[in-house]
């Protein structure tokens, strides 16, 4: 059986607790033994780290120790996948480059602020991903990111949407959900998220848990 640890914490208002419960319901259903914790320090423990198949950060910002963080990389690199969404992935430890060059990318902007209608758009038919899923709207954060042109995307969504200082460069095609990997390790990344609720809704849903599933191969 597969094994997963969902790490959860940081700021409340993206409801952390309630994503990773969600998040572990999933892969219970697609089959892996599933671990959750609300303490980084359970990411000390490298052995552990090393036995999973799949890490799932729910952690917006925040800070993390050296202790914390170098069993996870190094976890990744091995050959242990890494998934998640939101501020949980790409804005949990905004001191951390390492962390931020493993997940590949960093939150920096939400014109509009949460409620904002935008469209995800799928570039990628053909991923195992995304296949059979197409164009659909959302009414949520709409993530402006700094991202590593190394990443694979398979989404985007076009900016500007909400007035900002963002708008006089004119239209932007910005990656919504991407792969990569780092080391031997596979990293997944959906930028949606910001309520439990998007979370839960499809076809978000069914995009986190085939990512899950292509992340812990």
């Amino acid at each position: 059986m597969k094994k997963a640890l969902i790490v959860w914490g940081g700021w409340d208002g993206h409801e952390p607790e309630q994503v990773a419960n969600i998040f572990a319901r999933v892969l219970r259903e697609d089959g892996f033994e599933v671990e959750i914790s609300n303490t980084l320090d359970s990411f000390k423990d490298e052995q552990k780290l090393m036995g999973l198949n799949l890490i799932v950060p729910c952690w917006t910002m925040g800070k993390i120790s050296n202790e914390q963080l170098n069993p996870v990389l190094k976890a990744v690199q091995s050959g242990v996948g890494i998934a998640g969404c939101h501020g949980g992935m790409c804005d949990a430890f905004r001191e951390s480059t390492e962390w931020q060059f493993m997940t590949g990318g960093q939150w920096v902007a939400h014109p509009g602020n949460d409620g904002t209608p935008y469209i995800v758009n799928i570039t990628n038919v053909k991923h195992e991903i995304t296949a059979g899923i197409s164009d659909f709207s959302v009414r949520s954060e709409q993530y402006y990111m700094h991202v590593d042109p190394a990443v694979r995307v398979l989404a985007t969504t076009r900016f500007p949407v909400a007035d900002g200082p963002h708008v006089g460069n004119g239209p932007v095609d910005m990656p919504v959900v991407w792969t990569k990997v780092y080391g031997s390790g596979k990293v997944f990344y959906n930028s949606l998220g910001h309520h439990a609720d998007v979370m839960a809704s499809e076809p978000c849903l069914t995009i986190m848990r085939r990512g899950f599933v292509w992340a812990a191969k």
